[in-house]
């Protein structure tokens, strides 16, 4: 705990002392962030949809909280396993297929979905509400495992050098699931450019992960040819 507090002390400093690389890292971690946290909203409000009130707002608290679970869960883990050689370069080609899932729905936005009232642009998610308590339950588990191992690795890869800010993106990306999921979605829903700022952001990462998973000369793929 020591430790992780030193992290953020040390990368808040750099912040106020003005360093380029660490505002980069700050600015992509609160984008991707809020891009995801909208849309982690906007799935479990949708497949939630199907189902009568009371057991629809069960379904949405228990995706809420299964998703900040999880996020610390895997932030705790992914930050120690990319350490090891090749797993930076598999986030990264995990990140792109982030990416193309993002891509397709911002384009097609596919599909009607009588959505959720708890939750606002649910209604275009392309979706199909599930027709019972536990497949609801079912759906939005599956969904938040995918949804916060994406997050938690895009968070990762922006904030790779900077373990302090990486803690607060998690600290954020929580508070924002816990408060204001339902408003990003809304903004995200009606303003799509903020979903394609975002897409560019997490293709960035992606991009530097990849690079970064090849070429780094303590955990890059070209150490293990050396």
């Amino acid at each position: 705990m020591a430790e992780i507090w030193s992290h953020i002390v040390s990368d808040v400093s750099t912040l106020f002392s003005g360093d380029i690389s660490a505002w980069s890292a700050f600015v992509k971690v609160l984008l991707i962030d809020v891009v995801l946290a909208g849309d982690n909203a906007i799935v479990i409000g949708a497949l939630a949809a199907g189902l009568p009130a009371h057991q629809r707002r069960m379904v949405i608290f228990i995706g809420i909280i299964a998703a900040l679970v999880l996020r610390i869960a895997f932030a705790l883990v992914v930050t120690q396993l990319m350490q090891i050689i090749g797993l930076i370069f598999a986030g990264g080609i995990l990140l792109l297929w982030v990416s193309w899932k993002m891509y397709r729905e911002i384009v097609q936005g596919a599909g009607h979905n009588a959505g959720s009232p708890e939750v606002e642009g649910d209604e275009h998610s392309g979706l199909r509400p599930a027709k019972s308590f536990i497949g609801a339950a079912w759906a939005v588990a599956v969904a938040d495992v995918s949804m916060s191992l994406d997050n938690v690795l895009a968070v990762a890869g922006a904030a790779r050098e900077h373990p302090g800010i990486l803690m607060i993106g998690l600290v954020f990306a929580v508070a924002l699931m816990g408060i204001a999921a339902n408003i990003i979605a809304k903004y995200i829903e009606r303003y799509r450019w903020i979903a394609w700022i975002g897409l560019l952001v997490i293709l960035y990462v992606a991009a530097t992960m990849i690079y970064t998973g090849i070429t780094d000369k303590d955990i890059g793929l070209l150490q293990l040819f050396t």
